[in-house]
C-alpha cells in the first residue's frame, strides 16, 4: 500500500484565503510518496482547499491503497475565516457549488438536496471516535486522525496527527527542532510566499510596518488564546519569546531526546515579529538540565498514595479540575515522571501499541523495560525462543515477553490445538534507586484505554531496604498463628516469575523485587495464573530426609518450610513394564515396599531424593526412590524413577549450592497404579522446599546472606522456584484473604460487580463457587460457631433459588444512546447471547451508569466488585472493594472441577472435600482488594464508603424492555447502521460493499467458548517418557 500526493487542481471556496496546517504521517506505510515536501511524514496543507484523502487516483489529492479505503474516504478543509479545521467522513458531491460546500463546512448548514454528501464505507475516526457518517467534525492540534480500524493488536495503523495550525494573524514559522520536530528545510518552503528576517536562527514572517493596529491586537489576542489553553502557559511563552544566537548550541541529543542547558539569550533592541515587543540585552531566560519535560508536558509529580483506594484514568477531553467530584484522577506519563529517575521499568499487558507508550511518556532509549504480552501463538509455542522479542532495534534495552500457557488446559491436552487462555493483567513496576512503584489497572498499554476509556488505577510507592530480604519471597498470609503478615512481596514476586519462569534473561526482576519493603501495602494482590490447580498441601510434620548440598541427602534436626511444588515422577513404567520385568518380581517388590510405608493424614507417604551428577544426560537430575525411612537402610531402596526435567533444572543447582534444601512426598496407591500396565497416568509428587539446619550445632546460610552468595544461575532457578510454588490462585485466593474475617450476613447491604465482559459459561455453580470465596455462608448458619469450613457454605441449589450477587452491565440502549454510538463499545464490551438467556429470568442485571458525571458517555473498561456491610449503628460501612483485571467469568476466576479419586477422600474423616477438587483458571489476572474488616466499636475511622467506585450506586434495576448490550444486540445495531450505509454507497463498486461487511463482521468481537472438565486426571507426557528413557537408559549401561 502507498500514500501519495497527487498534483490537482484543488476546490477554492470563496474566502479570504490566508493561512496553512501542517499534518504529520504516524506510522507510515511504506513506500510514501509526498512531493510537497522534503519529509515523507508531513503533509502541508493551505486554507481555503479542499483536499481529498482516498483511494482513487482521479479524483484524490491523497491517495492511500488500501481495500478498506473508500474512492473518496474524506475531505479535509481549513477555514481561514473562522481559523478552524474541519473534516468530513466520505465527499462532497461535485455538483455542489462553492457556496453550498462553503455554508455546508462554516455553518454546518443542512442541505436537502439528495446525494450532497456521500459517506465512506468504514469511517474516519477521530482519536478513535467515529466521526457520524457524512457529518463534519472539528479537530484540533494533536489530534489523531485514522481512517481504518486494524484489527490487529501488533500492526499499528496508519493515521494523521494534526501537528501546527497556522492562521492568518499568527507568525508564519519558526526553526522547531527540538521543539515540534519540524525540519529547518520545511520551515523555509513555508516562508517563501512572505519576506521574512532570521533572527537568532528562529524564522519569523516579519510583518509589515503599516499593518494596523487591529491585526496587531488579533494577533496577541490569538497568543493569549493558545496561552491560556495550553498545558504550561509558562513553557508556552518561553517557547514564543525565547530567542537564540547562531552561535549557542541550542540543543544537545541524549538518550535520544533534546537535551537543553542553561543558556542565555540576549539580543538588544531585537523586534519581535513586528509587534513593538523588546527583548533588552540583560534579560536573562534560563532553562535547568533535565527540565525539559515539566516545561514541554506541563507534568507534577505524583504524591504519594495511601494505597487505600483506587483512582480513575485522566480521560483526554474532560476537564477533570472543572469537574467537582470525589475522583482523583492520573495519566500514564504522571505515573512514570520523572522518567530520567527510572532504573527499569515492567510491564504486562493484554493488548499493547508500545510505540505510543514510549512516545507518550518519552522513554529513554537506554532504559530497561520488560513487557509482558499476549501473543495466540507465541504464548502456546513450545519453543523458547518465541518466548521474547526485541523489535525495536533503537531500544535495545526493551524486551518483549510472550508467558507461556500450560498444555493442561489446552483443547485435548494438546499445545498444538491450543485452547482457551489469555495474557490478561495490567501492571507496571517503576523501579527507582529510593523506591519502587507498584501500579495495578484495568488499561491496556494502548492510547484509547488511558485516554477515551474509563479505566481504575491503583498505585502505591514502597521504599528501599537497606539489604536484600529473600524471606519476603516466601512469606505466607498466615503462619501457623492468629497473626495476619502482608504477604504482598510473596504475591508480587511469585506472578512476575510465573510470566518470566522460562526467561532467564529477565529472572533479575526477582531480585530486585527483595531490595524493597513491601511490608506498608494496604491492599491483598488477587492473581490468577492459568492451569489446573491444587490446593496448597500441607507440610509434613517429621520429614526424615531432605535433599541438600551436594547429593547427601541428610536428616534434619530444625526445619523451617518455605512452599510446597505439585511435580511428579517420570520413568516409573521403565522398570516395570513386562519386557523388563518378565517375572513380576520387581512388582511385586514394590508392592511390598510400598505397603511398609508410613503414610501422613492424607495418605501420603515420604519418598528419599537423590543428585544423579554422574549421568552424561543430565547433570542436573535427581532420582526418586523409596523405602522403609525407619528400618531400611539407603542400600535396601527401590528408585522409582525421576523428578521432571523443568524441575530438577531449578532444584539441582539450588540444593547443591546449599542454599536450599528439599523433601518430598508421593500417594503410593498411584506409584503402584502406574507400575501396572496400561495405566498412562502420572505420580504425582508433592517437593516441600525448606530452609533447615542440617544438623544440632550446624546451620545453612541465613536469608539476608544469599543476595552476597547467590550467582546468575541462581537467580533464574529462584525464579522458577517461585513460579512453582504453591499459593491459593483466582477464587481460591479471594477465599483466603476474606475468610480471616467473619462477615456478618444479616448487616449486607449489597454485593455488586461491574465488568466489561461476562463470563459465556457463568452459571449457579460458578455464581455459587464465587459468592461462597466471599464469604457469602447460608443465613441460618452465618453465626455458627463450627470451624469445618464446609459448614454452611453457599451451594449452587441456593444461589439459583436466591442470588446472591447483582452484575453491572449496560443496557444496549445506553451504549447506543452515547454521543459516540456503538463502535467505541463494540471492543470493549463481551456478553453473549447464551448468557443473557440463561440470566433474564433471575433479578441478578443492573443498568451500569458511568460516575462522576463527566464520564457518562464514555466507555467503561473497569472491572469492581463490593460486597458492603453496615453496622449495627448504622454510622459507618465495612466490607470489601476489588479492582483488577478480572473480568467476571470462570476464565478469569476459575472454576472448581473434581480431582483424581485418589485425591477426593481425607483419611482422618474419610469423607470427600472440596479442600480436593482442582481449580480450572485459563487466564493469567491481576487486581487488588482493599478489606474494612468488621468492628464491634462505633468509631468513626475509614469507612468502605471512602471508596468510590467509577458507577452509580444502587445501580437501577433492568426495566422490562431493557436487554444488556450483548454481542448479538451490537450486532443487530451494527446491522441497522449498515442499512442506512448500503444507501450512501449505492454507487461505489459492488466488490467495496462486499469486502467492507467482511470487514464489519470480522470486528465483532468473538464469544468466549465453553470448556467444562468435569474431571481431572494427570497423566504423563511423551517428552516426560522420552526423558526419563534417556536417564534409565544411561543409569543401566553405568551399573553394568
Amino acid at each position: 500500500m502507498e500514500l501519495r500526493n497527487l498534483s490537482k487542481k484543488r476546490r477554492r471556496i470563496e474566502l479570504d484565503s490566508s493561512g496553512f496546517v501542517i499534518l504529520r504521517i504516524q506510522n507510515p506505510p511504506s513506500p510514501l510518496i509526498l512531493a510537497t515536501t522534503a519529509s515523507d511524514s508531513i503533509i502541508h496543507l493551505k486554507s481555503d482547499s479542499l483536499y481529498t484523502i482516498g483511494r482513487c487516483n482521479r479524483y484524490c489529492d491523497f491517495v492511500y491503497e488500501d481495500s478498506r479505503i473508500s474512492n473518496r474516504h474524506c475531505q479535509i478543509l481549513f477555514d481561514s475565516n473562522q481559523n478552524k479545521l474541519f473534516i468530513i467522513d466520505g465527499f462532497v458531491n461535485n455538483c455542489c457549488s462553492s457556496s453550498e460546500i462553503g455554508d455546508f463546512f462554516r455553518v454546518r448548514k443542512c442541505n436537502n438536496k439528495e446525494g450532497f454528501v456521500r459517506a465512506s464505507t468504514n469511517g474516519v475516526f477521530v482519536n478513535g471516535i467515529r466521526v457520524k457518517k457524512g457529518g463534519v467534525f472539528d479537530i484540533f492540534v494533536g489530534d489523531s486522525v485514522s481512517f481504518v480500524k486494524t484489527g490487529s493488536t501488533f500492526e499499528p495503523s496508519f493515521c494523521i496527527l494534526v501537528e501546527k495550525i497556522v492562521c492568518k494573524e499568527d507568525v508564519l514559522c519558526r526553526n522547531q527542532i527540538g521543539y515540534d520536530g519540524c525540519s529547518t528545510s520545511s520551515c523555509k518552503w513555508l516562508l517563501e510566499e512572505r519576506p521574512k528576517t532570521i533572527v537568532g536562527g528562529f524564522g519569523f514572517g516579519r510583518r509589515r510596518r503599516n499593518e494596523d493596529l487591529i491585526d496587531r491586537a488579533v494577533f496577541l489576542l490569538n497568543q493569549c488564546r493558545e496561552t491560556l489553553h495550553s498545558v504550561d502557559p509558562v513553557a508556552h511563552l518561553r517557547r514564543c519569546c525565547m530567542l537564540l544566537s547562531n552561535e549557542r548550541e541550542m540543543a544537545r541529543m541524549e538518550n535520544g531526546h533534546p537535551h537543553y542547558s542553561a543558556v542565555v539569550f540576549g539580543f538588544p533592541d531585537t523586534d519581535v515579529v513586528g509587534s513593538g515587543l523588546r527583548c533588552d540585552s540583560d534579560k536573562v531566560v534560563c532553562r535547568d538540565n533535565g527540565s525539559d519535560l515539566n516545561l514541554k508536558s506541563g507534568l507534577k509529580a505524583l504524591g504519594s498514595s495511601s494505597g487505600k483506594k483506587f483512582y480513575l484514568n485522566r480521560i483526554k477531553y474532560v476537564d477533570h479540575d472543572a469537574v467537582s467530584n470525589q475522583h482523583e484522577v492520573v495519566s500514564l506519563p504522571e505515573l512514570l515522571h520523572p522518567v530520567a529517575s527510572l532504573l527499569r521499568v515492567f510491564i504486562a499487558t493484554f493488548t499493547n501499541d508500545v510505540l505510543w507508550f514510549l512516545s507518550c511518556c518519552e522513554v529513554p532509549t537506554h532504559l530497561p523495560i520488560t513487557i509482558a504480552c499476549h501473543n495466540t501463538e507465541r504464548c502456546w509455542s513450545s519453543d523458547l525462543d518465541k518466548r521474547t522479542s526485541a523489535p525495536y532495534p533503537e531500544y535495545p534495552n526493551l524486551v518483549l515477553v510472550y508467558p507461556q500457557f500450560p498444555e493442561v488446559i489446552a483443547f485435548g491436552k494438546d499445545r498444538t490445538k491450543q485452547g482457551i487462555a489469555c495474557h490478561h493483567p495490567k501492571l507496571l513496576v517503576l523501579q527507582r534507586e529510593d523506591s519502587i512503584r507498584i501500579v495495578v489497572t484495568s488499561a491496556n498499554l494502548v492510547s484509547k484505554q488511558w485516554n477515551d476509556v474509563t479505566n481504575t488505577v491503583w498505585w502505591q510507592d514502597f521504599p528501599r531496604r537497606r539489604e536484600a530480604d529473600y524471606s519476603s519471597l516466601f512469606t505466607h498470609f498466615t503462619d501457623g498463628d492468629k497473626s495476619f503478615k502482608s504477604d504482598f512481596a510473596a504475591q508480587l514476586a511469585g506472578f512476575v516469575a510465573s510470566l518470566l519462569s522460562d526467561v532467564p534473561s529477565q529472572a533479575q526482576w526477582i531480585a530486585e523485587l527483595t531490595k524493597y519493603d513491601f511490608s506498608g501495602a494496604v491492599g491483598h494482590l488477587v492473581a490468577s495464573v492459568p492451569g489446573m490447580h491444587k490446593h496448597k498441601n500441607p507440610y509434613p510434620l517429621e520429614p526424615m530426609n531432605f535433599l541438600s548440598a551436594k547429593h547427601c541427602s541428610s536428616r534434619s534436626f530444625g526445619t523451617k518450610f518455605l512452599g510446597s511444588v505439585e511435580a511428579s515422577v517420570v520413568g516409573l513404567k521403565y522398570r516395570f513394564h513386562t519386557s523388563a520385568d518378565s517375572n513380576g518380581a520387581q512388582l511385586k517388590t514394590l508392592a511390598a515396599f510400598l505397603r511398609r510405608c508410613q503414610e501422613n493424614a492424607f495418605g501420603m507417604s515420604e519418598v528419599l531424593l537423590r543428585r544423579n551428577t554422574n549421568i552424561p544426560a543430565d547433570s542436573n537430575a535427581v532420582s526418586v526412590l523409596i523405602c522403609d525411612l525407619d528400618e531400611a537402610s539407603e542400600g535396601d531402596c527401590i528408585q522409582l524413577g525421576f523428578l521432571p526435567r523443568n524441575i530438577a533444572n531449578w532444584v539441582a543447582p539450588l540444593c547443591d549450592s546449599g542454599l536450599f534444601s528439599f523433601t518430598a512426598c508421593i500417594y503410593p496407591k498411584e506409584a503402584l497404579a502406574a507400575a501396572l500396565e496400561g495405566s498412562n497416568s502420572k505420580v504425582q509428587l508433592i517437593l516441600y522446599v525448606a530452609q533447615a539446619c542440617l544438623s544440632s550445632s550446624t546451620c545453612g546460610p541465613k536469608f539476608h546472606e544469599i543476595s552476597t552468595l547467590i550467582k546468575p544461575v541462581h537467580v533464574a532457578a529462584i525464579c522458577s522456584l517461585l513460579a512453582s510454588v504453591q499459593r491459593c490462585s483466582g477464587i481460591w485466593r479471594l477465599r483466603e484473604v476474606l475468610d480471616q474475617y467473619k462477615w456478618p450476613e444479616l448487616l449486607e447491604t449489597d454485593f455488586i460487580y461491574g465488568s466489561s465482559s461476562i463470563g459465556t459459561s457463568i452459571d449457579p455453580k460458578f455464581l455459587a463457587a464465587f459468592a461462597g470465596a466471599a464469604g457469602k455462608r447460608s443465613p441460618q448458619y452465618a453465626d455458627s460457631e463450627e470451624s469445618d469450613p464446609e459448614w454452611g457454605v453457599w451451594n449452587a441449589n441456593q444461589e439459583a433459588q436466591n442470588p446472591s450477587m447483582r452484575i453491572l452491565f449496560p443496557t444496549i440502549q445506553r451504549v447506543k444512546d452515547a454521543p459516540c454510538g456503538i463502535w467505541p463499545s463494540r471492543r470493549l464490551l463481551c456478553f453473549s447471547e447464551k448468557t443473557w438467556q440463561r440470566l433474564k429470568t433471575v433479578d441478578m442485571l443492573r443498568d451500569s451508569i458511568p460516575h462522576p458525571k463527566c464520564r457518562v458517555g464514555y466507555p467503561m473498561h473497569v472491572k469492581v466488585a463490593r460486597r458492603r456491610f453496615r453496622s449495627k449503628s448504622g454510622k459507618s460501612s465495612f466490607g470489601w472493594v476489588y479492582c483488577g483485571s478480572h473480568n467476571f467469568s470462570p476464565a478469569a476466576w476459575g472454576r472448581p472441577v473434581a480431582a483424581p479419586s485418589t485425591e477426593r477422600t481425607d483419611k482422618s474423616t474419610g469423607t470427600t472435600s472440596s479442600q480436593s477438587s482442582r481449580l480450572h483458571i485459563c487466564n493469567y489476572e491481576l487486581g487488588i482488594i482493599f478489606v474494612v474488616p468488621p468492628s464491634d466499636k462505633n468509631s468513626k475511622s475509614t469507612g468502605l464508603d471512602d471508596i468510590v467506585l467509577p458507577f452509580v450506586v444502587p445501580a437501577p434495576k433492568y426495566r422490562h424492555c431493557d436487554i444488556p448490550a450483548t454481542a448479538k444486540a451490537m450486532r443487530e445495531a451494527l446491522a441497522e447502521l449498515g442499512e442506512l450505509e448500503k444507501k450512501n454507497i449505492e454507487n461505489q463498486a459492488g466488490e467495496e460493499v462486499e469486502e467492507t461487511m467482511t470487514l464489519m463482521e470480522d470486528e465483532v468481537p468473538e464469544e468466549e467458548e465453553v470448556v467444562e472438565m468435569t474431571n481431572y486426571v494427570p497423566e504423563e507426557k511423551d517428552e516426560e517418557k522420552a526423558y526419563a528413557e534417556t536417564l534409565w537408559s544411561q543409569v543401566d549401561s553405568s551399573e553394568s
